[in-house]
């Protein structure tokens, strides 16, 4: 019977792996947490609601905390369908973030490193030429 039972349990893993809802569910952070939070509000509105002497259905129309709670619950439930039907999101800015890692550490490189900077602006504006100063006039002004 064992045997049996681990078996049925070994399909039942394999079939949830491949499930792409629980794909999602184990890589998206953001559904988790709308799930999450859709539970407890859910909790707290059935505890306030069941638990105050009140009828159920008078602590569901009058009670303000109970209906935020149900309010917050079904907002968590909304955001976490919409998350599950939409295309799992990919990580933007990639190059865009590479280039300006480069940007910053070139703009270290040549704030930090003399020679770097003589480099780059013989590159732009050419070699630095030396110049001697020889006077043509004379000194005993004759």
């Amino acid at each position: 019977m064992s045997k049996t039972k681990t078996a049925r349990a070994g399909d039942i893993y394999e079939t949830a792996r491949e499930n792409p809802y629980v794909q999602r569910l184990m890589e998206d952070e953001e559904l988790r947490d709308s799930l999450k939070d859709a539970f407890e509000s859910a909790k707290s509105a059935y505890g306030r609601a069941t638990g105050n002497g009140k009828g159920t259905v008078k602590a569901v129309t009058s009670d303000k905390k109970v209906q935020k709670d149900l309010r917050k619950a079904a907002e968590s439930l909304q955001e976490a369908s919409e998350s599950i039907r939409s295309k799992p999101k990919r990580r933007k800015g990639g190059i865009g973030r590479l280039l300006l890692i480069a940007i910053i550490g070139g703009a270290i490189a040549l704030a930090v490193s003399e020679g770097a900077r003589k480099a780059v602006l013989d590159a732009l504006f050419g070699a630095e030429e030396e110049f001697e100063y020889t006077s043509t006039t004379s000194i005993n002004g004759s």
